[in-house]
């Protein structure tokens, strides 16, 4: 089997090589960066699932694989403040598109306005840590859980979902 992840981002290629582990499934991960069709910064969780889902749709159309999956990292406003959220999708040519959401974790007022303000989080992390590429490591998931949840496993907790559901969906 081959499996197609819409990113090129190292954190969601291992989350998904350890999620295809997990199931015991034996397949090739390949990765290739596809569009997500939503801003470059997903800004509610309606938003960030649909890149999640545009993005499985997409690789898997690109590279004819068996099945594609998308993840997406995002923010979501609430009366509490702006929150961190992923999202992931998994697509196969001729069944329902499978989706499922995963953690979330209020960011800082430092971090939270300049996303208010039309920025990346990527990059805002960069400029928070004095780092480069956080997204491709722990992300800021990792820097404010003090590396207890990191990026892939963040994403790796979706990935399971995903493919869970997809394999009792293909028991019946």
């Amino acid at each position: 089997m081959k499996i197609a992840i819409g990113s090129s981002n190292q954190a969601k290629k291992l989350a998904v090589e350890k999620a295809v582990e997990a199931a015991n499934l034996e397949a090739d991960v390949v990765t290739l960066s596809v569009p997500s069709g939503v801003r470059e910064q997903p800004f509610s969780d309606e938003e960030t699932r649909q890149g999640a889902v545009n993005r499985a749709m997409a690789v898997l159309k690109e590279t004819k694989a068996h099945m594609g999956i998308g993840l997406e990292g995002g923010v979501m406003e609430t009366a509490e403040g702006l929150f961190l959220c992923n999202w992931g999708a998994l697509a196969v040519k001729e069944h329902p598109i499978i989706t499922a959401g995963g953690a979330r974790i209020l960011l800082p007022e430092e971090v939270a306005e300049p996303l208010r303000g039309g920025e990346e989080l990527g990059p805002v992390m960069d400029q928070f840590t004095a780092r480069e590429e956080i997204r491709q490591h722990e992300g800021a998931i990792g820097v404010f859980t003090n590396g207890l949840v990191t990026r892939d496993e963040m994403f790796f907790h979706v990935a399971k979902l995903l493919l869970g559901q997809f394999l009792l969906n293909n028991k019946k």
